[in-house]
């Protein structure tokens, strides 16, 4: 039996279909010259990349390619980790596809301390590979952007670092769709929305691809919905192979972590790792300088969401032990 509540993954994709849908599915291409997304929409700014080497925004940076474009700096202890995180997913699903038809633009908006320097290297500690600029460049070029890329209203403050938007946009400037994202959406569905939809939205579908053939969806309760769009970005849970490899070196797996960490630690490390870290934890210290001084971000969980991830976190360990106790008592059995 399934419950008549949708699954909050459905209501990503329902949410992607009708943004495209509303910014003109199926539309006329906006060529470089006209003035809806073209090169007279984007102010004509340069921006400076993690080598030092300028860049053109619209011509060297958007023009005729599929893009994700976020704004971050890299001292934020909040967002700005579990964007990073997730787009570094993305890119583990997307392969080499990334660098070659679709490119990934994360530009600062604290220049002032986000040098080249400091951009190459925290390029660095997340992994980013080739097709992934990091951008920073003069503070009203930067916030231009914003405005014109819809992630900065007109009554905000752009020196405001904590307020800034915590979506990131997708778009094919050649055809005209643009899309606003959450750091929270699952990374196969944006994976498939910039490698799929976004490129080959001319295309008809492939043959069998039909809802009435979609497998029912299951509902996650709160504790995994919390893991899958806020933990599992960064941290695996018992999973193997290349991909969860992958995370490994930037997080730890988290299988049977309940019973590895004392449990009011953990509660408190999901709540409040910032002030954990600023008070100089030794266990916190310690899981930061392991994993390449990568910042454990602060989620927002309330009492009740910590509860539920870690319920979550122990009731999946003991179900992927299970599995494998299972799965080793298979290989024993004898062959004749």
């Amino acid at each position: 039996m399934h419950d008549r509540k949708r699954n909050p993954f459905t209501k990503a994709l329902v949410a992607a279909f009708i943004t495209l849908g509303v910014l003109g599915m199926g539309s006329t291409p906006a060529k470089a010259g006209t003035t809806v997304w073209g090169a007279d929409y984007f102010p004509k700014v340069t921006l400076i990349d993690q080598d030092g080497k300028p860049q053109r925004f619209f011509e060297d940076l958007i023009q005729d390619k599929v893009v994700a474009v976020n704004f971050i700096f890299t001292s934020c202890k909040d967002v700005c980790p579990l964007e990073t995180a997730r787009l570094r997913e993305v890119q583990e699903i997307l392969g080499d596809r990334l660098g070659k038809d679709i490119f990934f633009l994360s530009i600062s908006i604290d220049p002032q301390r986000d040098t080249p320097e400091v951009l190459k290297a925290y390029a660095k500690r997340y992994q980013a590979g080739p097709g992934w600029t990091f951008l920073t460049g003069k503070m009203e070029d930067i916030t231009q952007l914003r405005y014109k890329l819809g992630l900065l209203s007109l009554d905000s403050d752009p020196a405001n670092l904590k307020g800034h938007s915590m979506s990131l946009i997708i778009g094919n400037q050649s055809s005209g769709q643009w899309m606003k994202r959450s750091p929270y959406e699952n990374a196969h569905v944006l994976a498939t929305q910039m490698g799929s939809w976004l490129s080959s939205w001319k295309l008809p579908s492939k043959p069998g691809l039909e809802y009435a053939n979609a497998p029912k969806v299951r509902n996650l309760s709160l504790g995994e919905n919390l893991f899958r769009t806020r933990c599992g970005a960064c941290h695996t849970l018992g999973e193997e192979g290349g991909g969860a490899i992958a995370k490994q070196a930037i997080a730890p797996d988290l299988l049977n972590v309940t019973r590895t960490r004392d449990k009011v630690w953990l509660a408190r490390w999901l709540t409040e790792p910032d002030k954990m870290l600023a008070e100089r934890d030794p266990q916190a210290l310690a899981l930061q300088a392991r994993y390449n001084n990568l910042v454990m971000p602060n989620l927002s969980l309330g009492q009740e969401d910590t509860h539920a991830v870690m319920a979550f976190l122990e009731e999946e360990s003991q179900r992927v032990e299970q599995q494998r106790g299972q799965t080793a008592k298979v290989a024993l059995v004898p062959c004749h």
